[in-house]
């Protein structure tokens, strides 16, 4: 079952929590498929033959704790631990793996909506002494939409973990190349980066942004760009061919932001740290601006 938010600008395809992907490594709760704006399609998918098996990436998915889900050190080979906004899964190995299959027993999801919103809550199981309740609204502007989150420990716990969204792009279907440029609000320095990877050297960083040489063909990554400074949440995608952009601006301060891509795709990821003894509750924000260049 799919919902759609939509107005004269902006469609945005929305995935129920039990609908489609139900993989262990992205949230369930108002998965983003697809964005369009004025009919142009401004996301894509993880893999460029799309997502035929319902195990990758797509639109604008977003995820708690890619490094380590909340407990999973705790706990013996077997048993489970909690990964936010899914469920609880078993624990397979001694090392977390995000791209892993892992069994799961999903959380509990409930829907309301609006004329302009869709609102899914996810009321975890208690896993080894961990729970917690996620409300994520997902709110329609003129030509922007805003991921509203809260997030609420119900546990014995502290939870200590991070939520990014991953941020599947492409502006009308066009693959990577000069037409695009990604702006930063910060310097980048690659000196201070965690990890660069990009065996083609087609991606070119820049002062404050970063474009193409070609189509890369093989994947890139850069790690961490601010190099561990707190700096404003902030990217702005534009392609100078299609004339169209799009930018993601957090309600936070960041210290971490990674850059993934592929041919055909181009994820910058915003990173928000958790920090939330029980019975405390946070809340945090996503907006996302689309709009048209000269």
């Amino acid at each position: 079952m799919q919902h759609i938010l939509k107005n004269k600008n902006l469609e945005i395809c929305i995935d129920m929590p039990l609908a489609n992907y139900q993989f262990s490594r992205f949230d369930w709760t108002g998965k983003i498929t697809a964005v369009t704006f004025k009919g142009i399609p401004v996301s894509t998918h993880e893999k460029m033959d799309g997502d035929k098996e319902n195990i990758y990436g797509k639109g604008f998915y977003n995820e708690f704790g890619i490094e380590m889900p909340i407990g999973f050190d705790e706990i013996n080979e077997g048993e489970y631990f909690s990964k936010i906004g899914v469920g609880a899964l078993q624990k397979e190995g001694v090392k977390y793996g995000f791209s892993k299959a892992y069994e799961i027993q999903p959380a509990n999801f409930n829907l309301s909506t609006e004329s302009n919103k869709l609102i899914v809550e996810c009321e975890s199981q208690i896993v080894n002494g961990y729970a917690y309740v996620l409300r994520k609204e997902i709110e329609l502007l003129e030509s922007s939409f805003v991921i509203h989150y809260q997030l609420k420990n119900t546990g014995e716990k502290t939870i200590i973990t991070n939520e990014y969204t991953h941020n599947f792009l492409a502006i009308n279907k066009e693959l990577m190349g000069g037409d695009y440029i990604l702006k930063f609000p910060f310097e980048l320095a690659p000196k201070l980066f965690d990890a660069i990877l990009n065996p083609e050297e087609k991606v070119l960083v820049d002062e404050k942004q970063i474009t193409f040489k070609g189509t890369p063909e093989e994947q890139f990554f850069y790690g961490n760009l601010t190099g561990n400074k707190r700096i404003e949440a902030h990217w702005e995608l534009i392609n100078t061919k299609s004339k169209i952009g799009i930018s993601e601006t957090g309600s936070f301060q960041t210290n971490k932001i990674n850059l993934w891509g592929w041919k055909h795709v181009i994820s910058p990821e915003l990173f928000f740290d958790i920090n939330l003894k029980p019975n405390e509750e946070i809340e945090w924000s996503r907006t996302y601006d689309i709009f048209e260049i000269d």
